[in-house]
């Protein structure tokens, strides 16, 4: 069974391959959540939280080991790659990605199930993310994706709200401004996120014009150390 209902995040072009993995998925136990191509599957990461995703490599637009490399400069969500390419190299490109797992097309259902149980279970428990952040006398609520200051809400937009959260999930851990506009504002580039970062310091900092938290990494974007 699913280990404690894992939410599990499938990504494959394939209309019947997809449907197929939702089955056997959720009949092993787990939360499955299907999306099409990479861009379908980063419009429901904004919305939902999920343990694992099962990735395919071969897709129109953005394919999965790009996908992959962009998942991993925001997060630690484990990635289980699935392709049709099973050459050494190939395995090894993925790696590079940081896909935590590697399965070759055509596979046994049940195989999918234990590979992605095992990468579950060596998850160290420290990895799991804390429900608030504290930066002074602020707090960020990363569930509600809702900013406070004491007994008062601070008001904070959708895209702030998501952008905000990802940082705070990620203390430490450096964004630059390609991927994080590639995120949160498709279109709006660089220039739409340094934006949005003003407008959280003006929220978040004692003194937003020399950001004690949400500060600025000198050819590299942005990093979030909160208290």
């Amino acid at each position: 069974m699913g280990l404690d209902n894992n939410h599990i995040l499938v990504v494959d072009d394939d209309d019947r391959l997809r449907e197929l993995l939702h089955q056997y998925l959720s009949d092993a136990g787990f939360r499955v959540t299907v999306a099409e191509s990479a861009e379908d599957a980063r419009q429901k990461m904004e919305s939902l939280a999920f343990d694992l995703v099962v990735l395919d490599w071969m897709m129109p637009g953005e394919d999965g080991i790009d996908f992959a490399a962009s998942l991993r400069e925001l997060g630690r969500t484990p990635i289980l790659m699935l392709t049709a390419r099973g050459e050494a190299d190939d395995r090894i490109a993925g790696l590079e990605a940081g896909v935590d797992d590697y399965l070759a097309k055509p596979f046994e259902p049940r195989e999918l199930v234990l590979r992605i149980e095992s990468i579950l279970r060596r998850l160290p428990a420290d990895t799991e993310v804390p429900t608030e952040t504290r930066m002074g006398d602020v707090v960020f609520d990363h569930r509600r994706e809702e900013l406070r200051r004491g007994a008062s809400t601070i008001h904070l937009t959708a895209s702030e709200g998501r952008l905000l959260k990802a940082l705070a999930e990620n203390p430490g851990s450096v964004f630059s401004r390609a991927e994080l506009a590639k995120r949160f504002t498709p279109g709006g580039g660089d220039r739409a996120i340094d934006v949005q970062v003003n407008r959280l310091r003006r929220k978040i900092e004692p003194e937003p014009r020399a950001p004690r938290y949400l500060q600025t990494v000198r050819g590299k974007g942005y990093v979030l150390r909160p208290d």
